[in-house]
C-alpha cells in the first residue's frame, strides 16, 4: 500500500459532504482513509463553503481558486445532478481528476462527453455509488465468485419509498429533470448488480408519473409545492450478458412494502443482499429444497460496519498513486447511466433497448487490502 497522500477539493458542500468528509478524516469511530489529503471545500454559495470548513477544521476557497490550485490533484464533485458534467469538465480542463456523486450526468450522451473528455486529457474519472465495496456487498461477491449459487438464472431489485421530501431539506431537484427514483437510487442498485453479475445487455420497461405537483413536507420548505418534472414510479428487467435476468422497481410513490432490496437467484442457492444505498447488512442463502431455511452469511470483508462513503474516492487516489485500475470508475459509471437512461427509452417506447458500452466487473477489494483497510 502506497504511503504517499493525494491533495484533494471538494466542489459542492450541501448535504451528502459531511458523510464524505467524516469518513475521510475517521469521525464516528470509522478509521479514515490518510491517502486522501483535504486541501479545501469549494462552493457556488461562498457561505456554505466557509460553514461546512469550519465544522471539520478545514480551509474554504473559490471554485477558481480550487481549479487553478497545483497542489489539488482530484476534485470531489458534490454538486447537483444537473451540474455534475458541466463542474467535471471544468475540473478536466484544469488538470484535475474527477470523483463525481451518482448520477455521473442526467443523460448518457453528456456522460460520453465528460468520460471522452478525461481520456483525451489522460485524466481519470471516478464516481459514487461507492457502497458495492462495503463489507456485506463484497462478501456478496464472494459468494457469488466462489459458485456456490450455481448457474446465475436472475433476481429481484426493489427501492419503493414514499419519496424523499418527508425528510430532505431542500427536496424539489428529486423532481425535476436529472432527478427521480431511477437517477437517483438505481445507480446503488443497478452498480451492485453490474458488480455481482457482470455488464447488462437489454433493457425493458414500463413506468408512471400519477401526481404532477407534490407538497413538500419538511422543514424548512413545508407546505411548498414542487412540480413533477420526472416518472416517480419506473418498473421493468435487466437483462445481462450471462444470461440472467432481473426484475427491477425503483419508485417515490409507495407507501410500503415487504420485498427485501435484493435477491440473486441460482440453481443451487438463492441469495438474500442487504440494501446497496448501505455498506454492510445481513446476507442470507438458503439451498434448493423444500425442507431447507435460510442461513446467514457471515460478512469477513472490511467496511461493512459504517457509512464509509469516499471508500471510492480512496481506491481511486491509490490507484493514481499506484498506477492501477480504480473500482469506481468512469466506465462502470457510464454503464450505469445508459442503462438507467434505457428504462425512460424502454418505457417511452414499447420496446427493449439494447446496451452498448462494454464494461468488466471491477476487481473484489480484497485485491487491495492491507491489514484490514485500504488507504
Amino acid at each position: 500500500m502506497s504511503a504517499k497522500r493525494l491533495g484533494i477539493g471538494f466542489i459542492g458542500t450541501g448535504n451528502i459532504s459531511s458523510a464524505y468528509l467524516k469518513a475521510i478524516l475517521g469521525k464516528d469511530g470509522l478509521p479514515g482513509f490518510p491517502v486522501l489529503d483535504i486541501k479545501a471545500l469549494a462552493d457556488m454559495r461562498a457561505e456554505a463553503a466557509t460553514a461546512r470548513a469550519a465544522e471539520f477544521g478545514l480551509k474554504s476557497m473559490s471554485v477558481e481558486e480550487m481549479l487553478a490550485d497545483p497542489e489539488i490533484d482530484l476534485v470531489v464533485n458534490l454538486t447537483i445532478p444537473r451540474a455534475h458534467v458541466e463542474v467535471g469538465l471544468k475540473c478536466l480542463a484544469a488538470g484535475k481528476h474527477v470523483y463525481s456523486e451518482k448520477p455521473l450526468g442526467i443523460t448518457f450522451a453528456e456522460g460520453k462527453t465528460l468520460l471522452e473528455a478525461a481520456n483525451a486529457a489522460g485524466l481519470r474519472i471516478g464516481s459514487a455509488p461507492d457502497t458495492f465495496l462495503g463489507g456485506a456487498h463484497q462478501q456478496a461477491r464472494a459468494v457469488l465468485d466462489s459458485g456456490a449459487l450455481g448457474q446465475l438464472i436472475g433476481g429481484t431489485a426493489y427501492m419503493q419509498c414514499p419519496g424523499h421530501e418527508s425528510w430532505h431539506p431542500d427536496p424539489a431537484f428529486y423532481y425535476d429533470l436529472g432527478g427521480g427514483p431511477m437517477l437517483d437510487m438505481g445507480p446503488y442498485y443497478i452498480t451492485n448488480l453490474v458488480n455481482l453479475l457482470g455488464p447488462v445487455a437489454r433493457v425493458s420497461a414500463m413506468s408512471s408519473r400519477l401526481r404532477q405537483e407534490r407538497p413538500v413536507l419538511s422543514e424548512p420548505k413545508k407546505g411548498q409545492i414542487m412540480p413533477v418534472k420526472i416518472d416517480t414510479h419506473v418498473t421493468g428487467s435487466l437483462g445481462f450478458a450471462n444470461g440472467a435476468i432481473v426484475q427491477i422497481a425503483m419508485s417515490f410513490d409507495v407507501a410500503a412494502h415487504k420485498h427485501v432490496p435484493l435477491e440473486i437467484y441460482g440453481t443451487e442457492q438463492s441469495l438474500l443482499v442487504p440494501d446497496p444505498n448501505l455498506f454492510g447488512g445481513e446476507l442470507e442463502l438458503r439451498k434448493r429444497g423444500h425442507n431447507e431455511q435460510w442461513t446467514p452469511v457471515k460478512v469477513e470483508q472490511p467496511y461493512a460496519e459504517g457509512n464509509y462513503r469516499s471508500l471510492g474516492v480512496a481506491d481511486m487516489a491509490l490507484g493514481i498513486l499506484e498506477n492501477r485500475p480504480h473500482r469506481a470508475n468512469g466506465d462502470l459509471a457510464l454503464h450505469v447511466l445508459e442503462v438507467m437512461e434505457a428504462f425512460e427509452t424502454a418505457a417511452r417506447d414499447g420496446r427493449t433497448v439494447a446496451i452498448t458500452t462494454p464494461v468488466e466487473r471491477p476487481a473484489p477489494l480484497s485485491d487491495n487490502i492491507v491489514d484490514g483497510r485500504i488507504g
